[in-house]
């Protein structure tokens, strides 16, 4: 491994931790700009959010949902085992678990699998697939996907 593949690591992991951190404090639109021009999101099997516009409003939606539903809107993402693959100086591949925790405990869990661009010297995002593995019965999401469910019926 040679010191560009390792630069390009550590640029990666800052760019998954920072997503995190950014994203707890409320702070959307530097989450956006973590995010290509063309950046997506993929949630399961929901359509795919694209672009800084998409991006920002899903964020700014998420975030008012959990002010609405919570008595203190803290939420914390903790990411774990990041594997990388830096394939050439301009593109990369990675994958992670994350676990949340809100005010109410253990929420949801599940995983990344990224894509990432070095655009302009800069690693971002290019596309994060989101795939949540479980959730707490009384959590957040629990209450959110129940709602969701009783609104498709």
């Amino acid at each position: 491994m040679d010191t560009a593949e390792l630069s390009a690591r550590e640029a990666l992991r800052e760019l998954v931790a920072a997503y995190a951190q950014l994203a707890d404090g409320g702070r959307f639109d530097d989450v956006v700009a973590l995010f290509t021009d063309d950046g997506v999101i993929e949630i399961d099997d929901r359509p795919a959010i694209r672009g800084h516009d998409g991006i920002r409003a899903f964020l700014g939606g998420t975030g008012t949902d959990l002010r609405a539903k919570t008595s203190v809107a803290l939420i914390r993402h903790h990411t774990s085992n990041l594997r990388l693959e830096v394939t050439s100086a301009s593109e990369a591949r990675g994958s992670c678990y994350f676990f949340v925790v809100t005010e109410r405990g253990p929420d949801h869990w599940g995983r990344y699998r990224d894509t990432y661009r070095c655009v302009d010297g800069r690693w971002r995002f290019a596309h994060r697939r989101v795939r949540l593995d479980g959730w707490a019965p009384t959590s957040w999401v629990g209450e959110r996907r129940a709602a969701a469910k009783e609104t498709s019926r």
